[in-house]
């Protein structure tokens, strides 16, 4: 059996199927691969600029908005700085309108209690039953009666005290209204009281001390002891060199001691006088006292040093300031007769 020639026969190379050489070539699709690489590569270049240049603007956005803020905040802080100067101001403000008010206040107080006393004085001047002239005849007899009272009281001015109570007796006969009658009776009681004190006690203690100081003198030593009748011997021979007395003896025999006691009793009595001139009661009559112990030690007890300490004891006894029970019932009745009219 014989093969047919095509299928026995190899196949020569240069023969191909039609579908084989009808085919494209690949590298032209290689070259096309490459172009899209690179559009896509530029693509996603642009978009990276992009995207770099949209950071920028955003970062340069977001430093002017601090920036922003910063000026916003800096300015904040200046109005609140104004505003809390202002607000120290207005306080001051305040502060110096509150204190204005409060002296107006108090000087609006006293014009007004200066307007209401006088409008007081005015009605007071308009009242019929009680016209200016009176009126003001007892202010001045009140005004008296004060300082008469005062000038006795305080100074001790017995003299000052009756002339003021003369002048004030002197308004008041002035005033011619009923009613003031008794208020005259009292005064002249109260003014015949004070003329019956007639000299002023400090004047009479001083006077008194004064004479009882003169009378003080430094007495012999025979005269402060009395002598012995006959002394022993033994005394007659050694008495002008030994003394012997007494430890606890009061009296001082010696002269220097008398002396001494007797510049004590005399200190004494100076500044007994002293208190007597400002009218120190308790000083004048400590400082008698002490004058009596002095006068103690100075002679032995007798009549004459008896008679001493009995005028000591006087002195001291004597007050030295004027005292008038009636003293302020005048004024005390006119001053309550005043206030029931």
């Amino acid at each position: 059996m014989s093969a047919s020639p095509d299928s026995s026969a190899p196949a020569s190379p240069t023969s191909r199927p039609a579908s084989d050489v009808s085919s494209p070539s690949p590298a032209p699709r290689r070259s096309s691969y490459s172009w899209l690489w690179l559009l896509l590569l530029a693509l996603l270049a642009a978009g990276g600029w992009y995207a770099w240049q949209q950071l920028q603007v955003r970062a340069a956005r977001e430093r002017a908005a601090v920036a922003d803020a910063d000026l916003r905040l800096d300015a904040l802080d200046e109005r609140i700085n104004a505003l809390r100067n202002d607000q120290r101001s207005q306080n001051r403000r305040l502060q110096q309108a509150d204190t204005t008010n409060r002296v107006l206040r108090d000087e609006l107080h006293g014009i007004g209690t200066r307007a209401s006393l006088i409008e007081d004085s005015v009605s007071k001047l308009a009242d019929p039953d009680r016209h200016g002239a009176q009126a003001l005849r007892l202010d001045e007899t009140e005004l008296l009666l004060t300082l008469g009272q005062q000038r006795l009281q305080i100074a001790g001015d017995l003299a000052g005290a009756r002339r003021a109570y003369a002048l004030a007796g002197g308004v008041l006969d002035g005033i011619d209204d009923p009613a003031y009658l008794s208020l005259r009776q009292t005064l002249m009681q109260e003014r015949a009281a004070l003329d019956a004190l007639g000299i002023d006690p400090r004047v009479r203690a001083m006077a008194e001390l004064d004479a009882f100081a003169r009378t003080l003198s430094l007495a012999p030593v025979r005269d402060a002891q009395p002598a012995a009748p006959r002394a022993p011997w033994w005394q007659r021979a050694f008495g002008n060199i030994v003394d012997i007395q007494p430890s606890d003896g009061a009296v001082a025999l010696r002269p220097a001691d008398r002396a001494i006691a007797l510049a004590g009793l005399q200190l004494e009595i100076s500044l007994a006088r002293a208190a007597a001139e400002r009218r120190d009661d308790a000083g004048y009559r400590n400082a008698l006292a002490r004058a009596d112990g002095w006068l103690q030690r100075l002679a032995p007890a007798s009549a004459a040093q008896t008679r001493q300490r009995d005028t000591l004891k006087s002195l001291a006894a004597m007050p030295l300031s004027p005292t008038v029970p009636t003293l302020g019932s005048t004024l005390q009745q006119l001053r309550q007769l005043r206030t029931t009219r």
